[in-house]
């Protein structure tokens, strides 16, 4: 199938420009003024703004999570991220404790995309026990097109020690990939969640007393001295805070490659909301967790000075009979939060629309820098001739209300409830497949594993 799309404003990380856009099957065939071609279904993107398709680095579908399982699997996540113009997921896969491979981990989490996925998607290994033989599996995840990695410093079924740490980056940094890294002290939380339940305080409000700034600016200094010892670039993900933004830009400072990343939720949500009435709290537990008002603005000004790579979800949803499962103890709410279908349109609506980063910025931190860190630009990431024609076209004169009764998640809950969007998401192409009209899913499941390279940033 051929597409024409013209008279739209194509968005680049450097530039915005009104151009056409010509698609011949699955790639772009020429992006140019005036373009013209016979027997091309003709669209008139006048008034849109046409992006790269979005890339989500951090998600969670169908994983296991304190006794229930993530509301959404690849079928329904998928669909969602689509509609809110992400083409291309990187799902966590994940080795098991317990003298399992890493090759058992990637064998599982194809058995539960293959096939079922709306948009296209690839999986980051996590890696929770080191051996010689985990060591020797890195370059079959390579061999595999994984080549990005993920370290826990909390969650007693991930955590790794700073010996493996240090083992790990180290053997990463020589074979040219990096990891990302969740940064928090699980030993003082432990700590602190002792004391918070021997003083009888169990409800959701506790969730970020537990775990405070300090403790996840602690993990990412201690992150950043292993990682300069084994000369290893690493990925702090969602990073939340000033505290931890400061002990990224020391490092920086001193010579490290350090990238970062956060979320939608860091950026427009504050920790009161853990306080809200009837338990309504529990929706928003995450780890780590919603920080606060001055938080938010240290990461505005952080992306718009670009010390942040990427904006990414931590997408990991479940309905509110799962968060009811801490109804007697904070400490057993699943901890997650949907975002794929809206990262976008809050972007665009609270970040480009009210002046905090430019539209360009927006393309960088959605697109282009995704794709150049997890290894598929320009493949991914740019509208350019001879990349994948995926392509976002926004409606910025469409206005909404998130709702939890008009999503697309598996879930009777949204974080973001009420919010309003200064934009929406009219079209999405797929690999030159038009797969979602008129903020519409018109054609599901096109989605295949994309094999990534090694980073270009």
């Amino acid at each position: 199938m051929r597409y024409l799309l013209k008279n739209g404003t194509v968005v680049s990380g450097e530039k915005s420009e009104q151009m056409d856009i010509l698609i011949e099957g699955e790639k772009i065939a020429a992006v140019g003024h005036d373009l013209q071609a016979e027997d091309a279904k003709v669209i008139d993107a006048e008034g849109k703004l046409l992006f790269p398709g979005f890339i989500d680095g951090h998600t969670h579908f169908d994983l296991e999570v304190a006794g229930t399982v993530t509301a959404d699997d690849f079928e329904t996540g998928t669909k969602a991220a689509i509609l809110g113009g992400t083409t291309l997921v990187i799902d966590y896969a994940s080795q098991d404790k317990g003298g399992h491979t890493l090759k058992e981990g990637l064998k599982k989490w194809h058995q539960k995309a293959d096939n079922k996925c709306s948009c296209d998607y690839s999986f980051h290994m996590s890696i929770v026990e080191w051996n010689e033989k985990t060591e020797e599996e890195v370059q079959d995840m390579i061999d595999q097109g994984i080549t990005s990695f993920k370290l826990y410093m909390t969650y007693p079924a991930m955590i790794v020690n700073d010996c493996d740490m240090y083992k790990i980056l180290k053997k990463l940094g020589e074979c040219g990939c990096f990891a990302g890294v969740h940064c928090e002290n699980a030993g003082v939380i432990d700590a602190l969640i002792d004391e918070a339940k021997k003083a009888g305080r169990l409800g959701p409000e506790n969730h970020p007393l537990v775990r405070p700034d300090d403790m996840e600016a602690e993990a990412v200094h201690r992150l950043l001295v292993i990682a300069k010892e084994a000369k290893a670039s690493v990925m702090v993900v969602h990073l939340t805070n000033k505290k931890a933004l400061e002990e990224v830009r020391r490092a920086r400072k001193a010579g490290q490659t350090v990238y970062a990343e956060t979320c939608p939720q860091y950026l427009l949500l504050e920790d009161s909301v853990y306080s809200k009435p009837d338990f309504q709290g529990a929706v928003y537990v995450c780890a780590p967790p919603i920080r606060k008002k001055e938080d938010q603005e240290c990461l505005w000004k952080a992306l718009a000075e670009e010390e942040l790579q990427t904006i990414a979800t931590d997408q990991c949803s479940f309905t509110l009979a799962q968060k009811a499962l801490g109804k007697e103890d904070f400490t057993k709410i699943p901890g997650g939060l949907p975002g794929v279908q809206t990262r976008g349109t809050l972007l665009y609506t609270y970040g480009v629309h009210e002046g905090r980063i430019t539209q360009e910025q927006m393309c960088k931190f959605l697109s282009e820098n995704p794709a150049k860190l997890y290894g598929v630009y320009p493949q991914k990431g740019v509208i350019a001739p001879g990349s994948d024609a995926d392509i976002v076209l926004i409606d910025p004169k469409k206005e909404s209300t998130i709702s939890a009764a008009t999503h697309a998640y598996n879930t009777d809950n949204n974080p973001f409830e009420g919010f309003e969007l200064k934009c929406g998401i009219d079209k999405v192409f797929l690999r030159g497949n038009l797969a979602v009209d008129d903020g519409k899913l018109v054609q599901e499941k096109l989605g295949k594993y994309i094999f990534r390279g090694k980073k270009q940033i």
